[in-house]
C-alpha cells in the first residue's frame, strides 16, 4: 500500500478513536495503547494492510518533527524558578537517578549481550533512560495520588529526553567517527559545535521571541488563535537556525522551550493547548508508526536475552537508581516503589531509535533497534494497564499509613503545579476513579 493511503489509514483511525475517547478513557486503555495495537493490527504481520518500511523518508521526517515539538514543549512547561525552589525529587531523579540508570543500563547489556561492545550498550542504555508519563497517565492526574509525587513523575518525563539527547549524540556521533575513520580533532570540533552552538542559539531565540510576544499581546498586536501559531514557528525557526549554524537542532529546539517556558508570561495556557493539540496528533502517529513498521521488525528475532534486558529495564535498572536517588528524603517505601516503577519508556526511545537508525552507524543496530522495540512495547502496555490499579493500590497504602498515625508530611509537602504532557481523553483524575 502507498505511503499517502497508510497515512490516511492511520488518520481515519484517529477520527473514529476520538468519537469514542471518552468511553475509552474511562476504563484501562490508554491511547499509547490502542494506536500500537491499531497499527500493529494493519502491520504486515496482522492483516497485511500496511507495509512499509522503515527506512521511509516519511517516518522519518514525522519522527523529526515530533522530536523537535516533543523537545520543545516539554521544556517549555517547566518553570525554572520553582524547580530548583520546590521540586528536589525530579532535581535527585535527573542528577542522580538517571546517570545511574545509564550506567546500570549498559552493564546489564553488556552482560546479558556480549556481542554488544561498551560505545553500544551506552547508546541503548541512554535511548531507554528518558521516561515517558503520559504513557500511565492517570498516575500523573489522578487527585488521589499526592501533588509532589505526581509533579515529581511529570516534571522528571518533562525534562529527561532533553538532557539524554546530548549523551545520545555524543556517543552516537563518536560511533560515526570510528566507522569512518576520521581524525579525532575533526570529531572533537563537530561534536563541540553541535553540543555548544545547538543550546547556545536556541536560549537566545527562545529568549527574544518571548520577549516579543510579551510586547505583542501587552499592546495587542497579537491574537489569541496566533499565539499558537508562533510558538510552532518559534521551535523550528530554533531547529533550523541551529542547524545552518553547524549546531545541534533538535538541542536547540529543547533549550528555546526552557527559554520559552520561562520568558513567556502566558506560558501554561498557551503551552498547554499547543501540546493538546498539535502534539497529540503527531504523537498518536507515532505510537500507530511504532505498531505499523517497528514492531514487526522484531518478528522472528525477539529472544529471552532481548525479553530479559527489557523486564530488567523497567524494573531493577530503573527502581535501584530511584532508590539510591532519594535516600535521605524521607520519602515511604511504598513511595519510593510507586515512583521506581511508573517509568514509562515511550514516546522519547522511539524517537531516538528512529533518529539513530537515520543518522548513525553502530555495528549492533539490528539488536538495539529490537531490544528498544521490546521495552517500549512491554513499556507501553504494562505501565498501560498497570497505571489505574496502581494508583488505588497507593492511594490504599497511604490512607492505611495515615489511620495508623504514620508521618506522610514527605509526601505531601506543597509544591507548585506544572502542566502534564496529556494523553488523557478526560478531565485530569476522571479515569475510571470514584
Amino acid at each position: 500500500m502507498e505511503t499517502e493511503a497508510s497515512l490516511l489509514i492511520v488518520l481515519c483511525g484517529i477520527a473514529l478513536f476520538s468519537l469514542f475517547s471518552g468511553p475509552i478513557g474511562r476504563g484501562s486503555l490508554t491511547p499509547p495503547m490502542v494506536f500500537t495495537a491499531f497499527g500493529l493490527l494493519l502491520s504486515p504481520i496482522g492483516l497485511g494492510l500496511i507495509d512499509i518500511s522503515v527506512d521511509n523518508g516519511i517516518i522519518h521526517a514525522i519522527a523529526e518533527i515530533t522530536l523537535i515539538l516533543v523537545l520543545f514543549t516539554d521544556a517549555a512547561r517547566i518553570n525554572l524558578k520553582y524547580l530548583w525552589a520546590e521540586h528536589d525529587i525530579p532535581i535527585r531523579l535527573l542528577l542522580i537517578g538517571m546517570p545511574l540508570s545509564i550506567l546500570a543500563g549498559a552493564l546489564a547489556a553488556t552482560t546479558i549481550f556480549p556481542e554488544l561492545i561498551l560505545l553500544e550498550a551506552l547508546i541503548l542504555a541512554i535511548i531507554l533512560a528518558p521516561t515517558d508519563a503520559a504513557l500511565g497517565q492517570v498516575v500523573v492526574s489522578s487527585r488521589h495520588v499526592p501533588e509532589r509525587i505526581r509533579q515529581a513523575l511529570n516534571v522528571e518525563s518533562g525534562l529527561n529526553d532533553g538532557i539524554a539527547l546530548p549523551l545520545l549524540l555524543f556517543f552516537a556521533s563518536f560511533a560515526i567517527a570510528n566507522h569512518g575513520h576520521e581524525q579525532q580533532t575533526d570529531w572533537l570540533t563537530f561534536v563541540t559545535l553541535q553540543l555548544v552552538l545547538g543550546p547556545l542559539i536556541g536560549a537566545l531565540l527562545g529568549w527574544a521571541g518571548s520577549k516579543a510576544i510579551n510586547m505583542a499581546i501587552e499592546r495587542r498586536f497579537l491574537s489569541h488563535e496566533f499565539c499558537n501559531i508562533y510558538l510552532l514557528t518559534l521551535a523550528f525557526i530554533a531547529y533550523l537556525a541551529a542547524d545552518l549554524a553547524g549546531g545541534n537542532g533538535f538541542i536547540s529546539a529543547f533549550a528555546a522551550g526552557v527559554a520559552t517556558g520561562n520568558t513567556l508570561k502566558k506560558v501554561n495556557e498557551e503551552i498547554y493547548e499547543f501540546a493538546e493539540s498539535e502534539g497529540q496528533l503527531l504523537n498518536l502517529v507515532v505510537f500507530f508508526i511504532f505498531g505499523a513498521v517497528l514492531l514487526p521488525q522484531v518478528s522472528g528475532r525477539m529472544d529471552m536475552a532481548i525479553i530479559g534486558y527489557a523486564v530488567l529495564s523497567l524494573t531493577l535498572v530503573r527502581m535501584i537508581p530511584t532508590y539510591l536517588a532519594l535516600i535521605g528524603k524521607r520519602l515511604r517505601i511504598e513511595t519510593v516503589l510507586f515512583l521506581g516503577w511508573f517509568g514509562p519508556r515511550g514516546l522519547a526511545s522511539i524517537l531516538f531509535v528512529l533518529l539513530l537508525l537515520e543518522h548513525a552507524q553502530i555495528a549492533q543496530d539490528r539488536l538495539v533497534l529490537d531490544t528498544v522495540i521490546v521495552t517500549v512495547t512491554l513499556s507501553i502496555f504494562l505501565h498501560g494497564v498497570s497505571a489505574l490499579p496502581g494508583v488505588r493500590t497507593y492511594a490504599a497504602a497511604l490512607q492505611m499509613c495515615k489511620q495508623r498515625g504514620d508521618d506522610l508530611s514527605a509526601e505531601h509537602q506543597a509544591v507548585a503545579s506544572m502542566p502534564l504532557r496529556q494523553f488523557s481523553t478526560g478531565k485530569p483524575g476522571d479515569r475510571g476513579e470514584k
